[in-house]
């Protein structure tokens, strides 16, 4: 299987969490870039697509982020599945916590996206988030800021789950 990992990060947290993912796809074909490099077509091409966003100031998509997302107006990824992971802070921004993986969902799921990964809002203290569909995240919240030690574990139960639904 082709994997695609595309992250965008300022502080290193979304890159390390990245890095952390790819090492539990290893039996893949798995490639991880950032998304200030690419082109929007770099997203096309891959059987899974693992996309990484943090949310910054107040409910904006981190900077790599900010042009990639205007330009997949209109792209086709019908077909294409994809699951997503942010970095927020649940206790500065409650208001707008994880709304960067909301952002990248919509994208992906307007041009025919099928979205894989949702994961529980139970242990999170947050008010409201563009991220929470249904009553669940659209993929994995992480809170570097304030529940780093829960990340590891995080992430290995989350891509556990993704290779199930695989």
């Amino acid at each position: 299987m082709k994997i695609g990992i595309f992250y965008g990060s300022s502080t290193g947290n979304t890159e390390t969490a990245a890095e952390l993912i790819s090492e539990n796809f290893s039996e893949h074909d798995c490639s991880v870039q950032d998304v200030s490099s690419i082109e929007p077509d770099d997203l096309l091409g891959y059987d899974f697509l693992i996309l990484g966003i943090s949310t910054w100031y107040v409910g904006e998509a981190q900077d790599d982020w900010i042009d990639l997302l205007e330009d997949m107006d209109g792209m086709d990824f019908n077909g294409v599945k994809f699951a997503i992971f942010g970095q927020g802070d649940q206790l500065g921004y409650p208001d707008t916590f994880q709304d960067g993986m909301g952002m990248v969902y919509e994208k992906m799921i307007a041009g025919g996206g099928e979205a894989l990964g949702f994961t529980s809002t139970e242990g999170y203290d947050y008010d409201e988030s563009k991220g929470e569909i249904d009553g669940q995240w659209c993929g994995l919240s992480l809170d570097e800021d304030n529940q780093g030690e829960m990340t590891d574990e995080r992430i290995e139960n989350w891509c556990k789950a993704l290779h199930a639904e695989l």
